[in-house]
């Protein structure tokens, strides 16, 4: 046991400009706040002098082996002491004399509280217009939408959270997009999330921030943590839109108005159910992997899976599939024969058949491999 109240985790990178005044603010809210804390410096590979700048200031410096963001948090954190831990950056844009409000705050019941700067106050040239005004509002508004949260600043770098609450995350994203690994798995986990306003100061020298790379890991990493969204809902929407011309002209063509459709609207429609069905199956089979490796919890989707679908279940459909598309085939094959090998127009059939087999043969692979997450989750 260890009777600290609280542990402040800074990652640096050649911050030699602004550690010890990140480091003296923390201590000093630590009086101010009456609370019994620690401050760590996570250090990723200085080589400006800021690990000796940190330890003259009172920090206990730490070194991260592996570059990146979320590897100098992760490193960091494993070493604090204290049950509730509060990290910001260390290039002395935020304020660490608003430990005090945060520790607060985890104390009233939540288990994650986000330093929001939207709701606060931001100087001047502390935030690029471009990060103020787009960026960090649409990815926000993106997170909010795909995990049912109503944050505003999903990408600040100043949060506090319970301990226990953290380490039940697993957290394991090395790069810049941990923050938002934070907030995802916080959200999937049912933690309560809370914000609190502050101020947001311009940062001295170069920030390290990449506006589009950085921009693009945090988006493409909250797609792949939303398979449903991602995958599954569009591949549905491909297979309804597929099925629905090859279904209504497998007789003829129709006139619909002024409009006269035919077979070319089933081409469209056989690669609209092929396509829609391969996103579909690796929709599943992404949203499994997720939940057998600890990314995501059950839900009621990953329930009916466990419920109505199995390899012999997937098998059994997959062949059915592929039984009706063959035996289309052989029928073709069948009317051929009795035009003597003639030239014949079964086309209508064909793509059908086709749509059918080729259905089947992915329904089949997919539930064999749907059955190898299953023994991962079952481990």
């Amino acid at each position: 046991m260890t009777d600290l109240d609280v542990s402040v985790v800074l990652p640096c990178l050649n911050e030699a400009a602004t550690i010890r005044a990140c480091v003296e603010k923390a201590l000093r809210s630590f009086e101010a706040g009456k609370l019994r804390g620690e401050v760590i410096v996570s250090d990723n590979g200085s080589t400006d002098g800021s690990q000796e700048i940190a330890t003259q200031a009172g920090a206990r410096v730490v070194h991260a082996a592996k570059r990146g963001y979320g590897s100098a948090y992760i490193n960091g954190i494993a070493h604090a002491r204290a049950p509730i831990i509060v990290m910001g950056d260390s290039d002395d844009t935020y304020d660490f004399g608003e430990v005090p409000r945060l520790v607060a705050k985890i104390r009233e019941g939540y288990d994650l509280v986000l330093a929001s700067r939207l709701r606060g106050k931001i100087l001047p040239k502390a935030m690029p217009w471009l990060h103020r005004y787009v960026g960090n509002p649409i990815l926000t508004g993106i997170l909010n939408s795909l995990f049912g949260l109503r944050v505003s600043d999903a990408h600040t770098g100043m949060r506090a959270f319970r301990r226990e609450a953290y380490d039940k995350l697993n957290l394991r994203t090395l790069g810049m997009e941990y923050a938002s690994e934070m907030i995802v798995t916080a959200a999937q986990a049912r933690l309560k999330i809370a914000e609190v306003p502050i101020t947001y100061y311009p940062r001295l020298g170069e920030s390290k921030l990449n506006t589009w790379r950085d921009g693009w890991r945090h988006l493409r990493y909250l797609l792949l943590r939303s398979p449903t969204t991602l995958f599954i809902l569009p591949g549905l929407m491909f297979v309804i839109l597929g099925w629905i011309p090859l279904i209504a002209l497998a007789n003829g063509p129709l006139t619909i108005g002024k409009f006269f459709v035919d077979f070319h609207y089933m081409i469209v429609g056989s690669a609209l159910a092929m396509l829609g069905l391969q996103i579909l199956l690796l929709g599943l089979q992404g949203k499994s992997y997720l939940v057998a490796n600890g990314l995501d919890r059950r839900d009621a989707l990953i329930d009916w899976i466990h419920a109505h679908v199995s390899m012999e279940r997937g098998l059994l459909v997959g062949l059915i599939f592929l039984a009706a598309g063959l035996g289309l085939g052989l029928y073709i094959v069948f009317i051929w024969a009795q035009h003597n090998f003639a030239n014949i127009n079964e086309l209508r059939l064909g793509l059908l058949g086709l749509t059918l087999g080729v259905s089947g043969t992915q329904i089949i692979f997919s539930s064999l491999f749907l059955s190898l997450l299953d023994i991962e989750a079952r481990k």
